[in-house]
């Protein structure tokens, strides 16, 4: 559920959790949004809202993985370490897919 700010909101997007203003439910989650509670949020200055579906990640899949690369380059030797690569080397192959 990727977090949209509220000038990239668009009419028929889903709430994936609830607008809360000053622990108050404003916008009930499972709704979906509507050209007047997208003006209602941007005039509230809502920074950005939760909607329903998949995050779309910042950086490409190859850049992510080269990123692990070099952040375990270091501790290559240590088995351990490379359990831990190899987890997080899946988990990031799982977001791409």
């Amino acid at each position: 559920m990727p977090k949209v700010s509220a000038d990239k909101l668009d009419p028929g997007m889903k709430l994936a959790r609830p607008v809360i203003v000053s622990n108050m439910i404003l916008i009930n989650k499972d709704i979906e949004l509507t050209e007047t509670l997208i003006k209602k949020i941007q005039d509230m200055e809502i920074n950005g809202v939760y909607i329903d579906g998949p995050s779309q990640q910042s950086i490409s899949k190859d850049e992510a993985l080269a990123q692990l690369d070099r952040r375990f380059k270091k501790v290559e030797d240590k088995p351990y370490m490379n359990v831990l690569k190899k987890l997080v080397k899946e988990h990031i192959e799982g977001l791409y897919d």
